[in-house]
């Protein structure tokens, strides 16, 4: 039996193909695991549907984007100054060796961004600001 599946790496979206076993678990045993085999990548990194973008977080004032988890900043995509469009990646955190992408939640003009690549951050804490 194979299955279809999106996997993130590194920020890029692969499809790849999955094989499964076709043995049935035997009764009190857990599930044995097998290889499974993945196809190679898609040529090109596949964009992320809209829908998967995370909600935007609690704002403390008007326009300040606030992270919603303890973390490292990866990279900020975006300079003061700047116009974004609403959903737009402004930045990106790591935490637990995974990825988050924060996302404007209105259009608008960056007016402060308060952290740079390289910056721990706490759940809360103020990343920018978008006028």
């Amino acid at each position: 039996m194979t299955k279809n599946l999106k996997v993130t790496v590194d920020g890029k979206l692969y499809e790849v193909t999955v094989e499964l076993p076709d043995e049935a678990p035997v009764a009190g045993l857990p599930p044995l695991i097998a290889p499974l085999a993945v196809s190679a990548p898609v040529a090109a990194p596949v964009s992320a549907p809209p829908s998967a973008k995370p909600a935007a977080p609690a704002s403390a004032g008007p326009g300040e984007i606030k992270s919603p988890l303890a973390g490292k900043v990866v990279s900020v995509e975006v300079k003061p100054g700047q116009d974004v469009t609403e959903g737009q990646q402004v930045m990106t955190l790591e935490a637990m060796k995974m990825n988050t992408y924060i996302y404007a939640p209105k259009a608008g003009k960056v007016s402060t961004v308060l952290v740079n690549a390289g910056d721990a951050v706490e759940e809360g804490a103020a990343l920018m600001a978008i006028a």
